[in-house]
């Protein structure tokens, strides 16, 4: 159907239209390139025929799957010859500065009078991200519905290529979804795991489908048909099963990428499992020091067992570090000096959900003593926060929460300066991707 961003960018067209209709001189045109790709593609844009040294505004809208509005804008002066480009022109204020044209992405936030502690996630992959982007006269940072701006074009960011196929996994009680790339296959496979924030979350496999990896998100705290006293080491190892039995997977290429919690999984299952053997395994954000060596339930009643370590700052944000640093340590971490495969540990140093940076330098003294250092490789980014999330996805230093031990909404603070923390996103998103090829064994695909 027609979003309400065309209808946006629509009006703004005609408005345009009617305005440039009764003047003289050109109108100023707005290019952004491409038009359509995927959203760890970046895109460019140029303002033309502006007067020299006017100031614009570069401004960012877009309307979430769950119908809030977000928006990012730049502070710009054309040249002498009334141009801006975005790779070559510096943003001079606004919600980014530099020469940064992906910061109308990445320092995306709610516009003012929205509700609060939000979140931009893509719950509907199979439809692209829209936004609509325009250039108004002067240096504006408030009232954009209200002005008319000098050009509008709209851009899709899209998680699936043309071509990915989107398959439901409903078998032997596993919840998931598998996405495989274009083509006839088959194709190095990855088992992904999200965190707590349960639900079934896509979008990161489409996009490693997007890339040519056949990849399977997995639901594992799903709120009603699975019970958390179900979901325990056999659980995950079944889905292990199913997608390395997938006829267009290799079964001997296989990784296993985990974020937060499904790290923390992904480390005692590569640590413990006698069936989950993968070739590779990427953590993002997560710690040794939270082994699920149980049932998530168990696990989770362990964790409100310590929830009166929890605290929370001057903006009443809970911080979750806290609670991990007070765990007995030395009995419960996961003794990943029992791994085997080469292991990518991806951390933020203003990480305040867990002490991921501490956490890798013990593992790193753990794996040193077994013998098996060589196969850990640590990347670590300063004034990035917990969220490490595929490239230009805005960043949420605080957002809202439900705590799944205690059930308790709360504002969860995550961490990270917005900056630092895009570059993060970028550079590990190239990373982890060399690293699934090259461990995968693989030629690279691109779309």
């Amino acid at each position: 159907g027609i979003t309400w961003t065309f209808y946006v960018c629509y009006f703004h067209i005609y408005s345009l239209y009617r305005s440039v209709s009764t003047q003289k001189r050109t109108c100023p045109l707005l290019s952004v390139q491409p038009i359509r790709g995927l959203v760890d593609e970046k895109f460019q844009f140029v303002v033309t025929n502006l007067p020299p040294d006017q100031k614009v505004t570069l401004h960012s809208l877009h309307q979430s799957d769950d119908k809030d509005f977000w928006e990012a804008f730049g502070h710009y002066v054309s040249d002498e010859h009334g141009s801006v480009t975005g790779f070559k022109h510096e943003s001079l204020g606004g919600t980014y500065e530099g020469t940064e044209p992906m910061g109308l992405l990445w320092s995306m936030r709610p516009i003012p009078g929205s509700r609060h502690g939000l979140r931009l996630r893509k719950r509907d992959i199979v439809r692209p991200m829209e936004v609509c982007i325009s250039v108004y006269s002067g240096h504006l940072s408030q009232g954009f519905s209200q002005q008319t701006p000098l050009a509008t074009s709209v851009t899709e960011r899209w998680y699936v290529a043309p071509g990915v196929k989107r398959v439901n996994i409903r078998e032997k009680e596993i919840r998931g979804t598998l996405f495989l790339p274009p083509g006839s296959g088959p194709y190095p496979g990855v088992l992904d795991l999200w965190g707590a924030g349960g639900g079934l979350v896509e979008y990161r496999s489409a996009l490693l489908a997007s890339h040519g990896f056949a990849s399977m998100a997995l639901e594992y705290l799903a709120p009603e048909d699975l019970r958390l006293e179900d979901t325990d080491a056999s659980y995950f190892e079944k889905a292990y099963q199913i997608l390395k039995n997938h006829p267009m997977v290799k079964k001997d290429h296989l990784a296993v990428v985990g974020l937060c919690l499904g790290s923390a999984i992904t480390l005692s299952m590569v640590s413990y499992s006698k069936v989950i053997k993968p070739q590779c395994c990427v953590c993002i954000s997560g710690s040794h020091l939270m082994p699920v060596d149980k049932s998530l339930s168990e696990f989770f009643e362990e964790m409100k067992n310590h929830a009166d370590k929890l605290c929370v700052n001057e903006n009443n944000q809970v911080i979750h570090k806290n609670l991990f640093l007070s765990l007995p340590c030395q009995s419960a971490k996961v003794d990943v000096g029992r791994i085997k495969c080469p292991l990518l540990l991806v951390n933020g140093d203003d990480d305040q959900i867990l002490p991921a940076v501490e956490s890798a330098e013990d593992m790193a003294m753990m794996m040193e003593k077994s013998g098996n250092r060589h196969l850990l490789e640590i990347l670590t980014y300063p004034d990035a926060g917990h969220l490490i999330e595929p490239p230009y996805s805005p960043h949420f230093r605080a957002t809202n929460f439900k705590l799944e031990c205690t059930k308790e909404r709360i504002v969860m603070l995550w961490g990270g300066q917005t900056k630092p923390h895009a570059y993060a996103q970028e550079d590990a998103w190239k990373k982890i991707l060399a690293f699934l090829w090259q461990h995968l064994s693989a030629p690279v695909t691109s779309f």
